[in-house]
């Protein structure tokens, strides 16, 4: 009973692992619904991501504004780096909220809208006839 309260105890008190790299990339993906950021190394692998759920924003606030900034805080708080890639995808409005915090605590190389949109794309649906 005893070993089985320590192995609980120890699950709960684990440290994060901090992780040092030179250079990174940083993955904004922000939603009209929610916003989500990953960091990788330059290879792809990922070193640590959050969104708005994990920072235990719920409903109408994970689409805001302050959701990129707290979001992007919470991603980089695990990884210390000196410069960093930020590649951009969405319409939402946490983009620039995000990017700025970004801006606070490391160098940025460059900033990459990585947004898709079509090029001619879907067929667009028959005309309503009344």
């Amino acid at each position: 009973m005893a070993q089985s309260r320590l192995k609980f105890l120890l699950r709960r008190t684990r440290r994060r692992r901090i992780r040092r790299i030179a250079k990174g990339r940083i993955h904004v993906q922000a939603g009209f619904n929610n916003i989500i950021v990953t960091v990788t190394d330059p290879q792809g692998r990922v070193l640590s991501s959050s969104s708005a759920g994990n920072c235990r924003l719920r409903s109408k606030r994970k689409g805001t504004p302050f959701a990129g900034e707290a979001v992007a805080a919470h991603a980089l708080s695990s990884v210390v780096m000196n410069r960093a890639e930020v590649m951009i995808k969405g319409p939402g409005v946490g983009r620039d909220p995000a990017l700025r915090a970004i801006d606070r605590r490391i160098r940025i190389i460059f900033v990459k809208d990585i947004t898709a949109f079509p090029h001619n794309g879907c067929r667009p649906p028959q005309k309503r006839r009344l």
